[in-house]
């Protein structure tokens, strides 16, 4: 198993998730169509699925070019989202194959109402996790279609019970923004300080800020953390879910 950064737009990162033994390879959120083909050329593999996140364009904006330019391609996406050109609805802990990769479908409602995350596994290799706009490096998404219950539950109950060395490919490179924030809200937090620097290196050395693990998650995130002790100053008195919950509305106008 092996995962190939395609970013596309101006931020969004789409993905190849590759089985090398049978050259086979599925697309993540191909929102520039041409730009994954070429790049599943220089691989030397064929496309046979798109994995979609969610309804939004810049994710799910290149389905119908895929479906026109690969004839029989399968579209994945969540029952409940309204993907473009999709083949495929999928239910939470739906499984299907990839060559030997085993994906497994997870319904993360927050951003959209059917979002769906992809845990990919193969024997004898740690997991990945491909999850568009529920999480962000240091951050999760906007909330649109669901409520704050919602996401919080996606993310600490349903990401977060992956195992911690999963690693995670996320939707957009937004995570400068979103350390900065985590800096503000969660000054003491080692780990976060030097994580920003290494961020900060990354984008001058032009390099990607993906993968991140879920036991990275677990210490930078705040958004995750919304139950430890070190943010009960953004809400005192409050349950994790109202912690949660002011933090999303203060990021919003960050």
């Amino acid at each position: 198993m092996r995962v190939v950064v395609v970013p596309v737009l101006s931020d969004n990162y789409a993905y190849l998730l590759i089985d090398d033994a049978s050259k086979k390879a599925a697309c993540v959120d191909p929102a520039e169509a041409h730009l994954v083909l070429a790049k599943a050329k220089e691989e030397g593999v064929e496309i046979v699925a798109v994995l979609t996140t969610h309804h939004h364009y810049d994710h799910a904006g290149g389905n119908q070019q895929m479906v026109e330019q690969v004839p029989g391609i399968k579209v994945y996406g969540g029952r409940l989202d309204n993907v473009a050109a999709c083949t495929d609805q999928l239910d939470h802990d739906n499984v299907f194959s990839l060559g030997d990769i085993q994906v497994r479908a997870l319904h993360t409602p927050g951003h959209t109402r059917g979002s769906i995350c992809y845990f990919c596994t193969q024997a004898g290799q740690e997991g990945v996790v491909f999850t568009g706009d529920t999480m962000f490096v240091g951050g999760c998404g906007r909330i649109f279609e669901s409520t704050p219950q919602d996401l919080y539950n996606s993310l600490v109950n349903v990401l977060g019970a992956l195992p911690a060395d999963t690693q995670v490919f996320v939707g957009h490179e937004y995570t400068i923004k979103n350390l900065e924030f985590a800096s503000h809200v969660d000054g003491s937090n080692e780990t976060l300080r030097q994580m920003v620097t290494w961020a900060q290196e990354q984008k001058v050395q032009r390099k990607f800020t993906v993968p991140s693990t879920l036991k990275n998650e677990w210490l930078i995130n705040p958004f995750m953390r919304s139950g430890d002790d070190a943010m009960k100053s953004i809400c005192p008195g409050c349950t994790p879910v109202e912690v949660f919950t002011k933090l999303r509305k203060q990021k919003d106008s960050f």
